[in-house]
């Protein structure tokens, strides 16, 4: 049985206060705790306090602010409940479908949109116990001075298996953060680095209150589509997002701008050049045989997370075009 290391819990109950309490040494924030708990069990992170956000009031609101051109969607909202609110299923279908599909349902009625959009990197070298790191020397992401999976790197490459921040990426959302210095808004796209052992850009103190999805100016079509091992409960191990905006509401409608995100490659997701696919029509077979190429040329998988890079590079195009003809089936 893996143990839970000893800790403080503090329980505020307004943003400020959550905010005060991230500033002792060490504070990390709990809210449904699905990824967090489990690596506290493998000895991934040992942090002397955590900050439960379960009294926190005003983080699970979901509303759509026409002045703004926004939906506005508290951190704390459950996956669960974003996957079937209307307002996401009727404007952002992707989003629903991303977030309807994470883990299991018993996780995701435990976890949020904002622990989903935090959630820590995986590897296949890192995502084990204490013992059989150990027995490797560790690696540079938990306690080791090497990285097993690039030989000689000097970064770590752990993977963001999130399966929201994908989608959030094409629908160009932003995240709002609280901290000492008042509240700032950071694209998501820009959110991400590239370092597996801090991939999240921002400051210990702040708190991830809100994400906030532009509503959609013209016809659109968005689709996303992960591939597992398992049915439920397994991460990614790659994902596709699509978006595509179209000069038209109909199956003649062409492609006039192509947003083609994947997931599970490295520390912060992936954008692909798609130009060939603009000025197409969306229903055109060139579109499917076109989008499969693209994502197997520009995406790079490495051996970061389980099976060989080699065989989900070539998984890459298969599920792309299985993303599209879902979307194209939706209508």
């Amino acid at each position: 049985m893996l143990r839970l290391p000893a800790f403080v819990v503090v329980s505020p109950e307004t943003v400020d206060g959550a905010v005060m309490a991230l500033a002792r040494p060490g504070a990390r924030v709990l809210a449904g705790g699905t990824d967090l708990l489990p690596n506290l069990k493998h000895r991934l992170d040992l942090p002397p306090v955590l900050v439960s956000l379960s009294r926190v009031r005003g983080l699970d609101h979901v509303t759509v602010d026409r002045a703004a051109g926004l939906l506005r969607i508290g951190a704390g909202v459950r996956l669960s409940t974003l996957s079937a609110h209307p307002e996401v299923t009727a404007r952002f279908p992707s989003l629903a479908h991303a977030a309807g599909i994470v883990a299991s349902p018993l996780l995701r009625n435990m976890g949020t949109i904002g622990g989903n959009v935090h959630l820590d990197t995986r590897c296949r070298y890192v995502n084990q116990t204490e013992f059989w790191r150990g027995a490797i020397g560790g690696c540079l992401k938990s306690g080791g001075t090497v990285c097993h999976v690039v030989p000689g790197g000097q970064s770590c490459v752990a993977a963001m298996s999130s399966d929201c921040v994908p989608v959030l990426t094409t629908l160009e959302a932003r995240v709002a953060l609280s901290g000492p210095a008042g509240e700032r808004e950071v694209a998501i796209a820009d959110y991400y680095d590239t370092d597996g052992i801090s991939h999240v850009k921002k400051d210990p103190q702040e708190l991830c209150t809100e994400v906030r999805v532009p509503l959609p100016a013209g016809p659109w079509r968005t689709g996303y589509r992960k591939w597992t091992v398992r049915g439920s409960i397994d991460f990614p191990l790659v994902s596709i997002a699509l978006r595509f905006d179209l000069d038209g509401d109909t199956v003649r409608a062409r492609i006039r701008r192509a947003v083609v995100c994947l997931g599970v490659l490295a520390a912060r997701p992936k954008l692909l050049r798609t130009d060939p696919l603009k000025g197409r029509p969306l229903a055109d077979p060139d579109v499917r045989r076109l989008l499969g190429e693209i994502c197997e040329k520009q995406g790079k998988p490495l051996d970061n997370v389980p099976y060989e890079a080699a065989y989900r590079r070539k998984v890459l195009p298969v599920h792309a075009r299985r993303a599209l003809d879902d979307l194209l089936v939706a209508g």
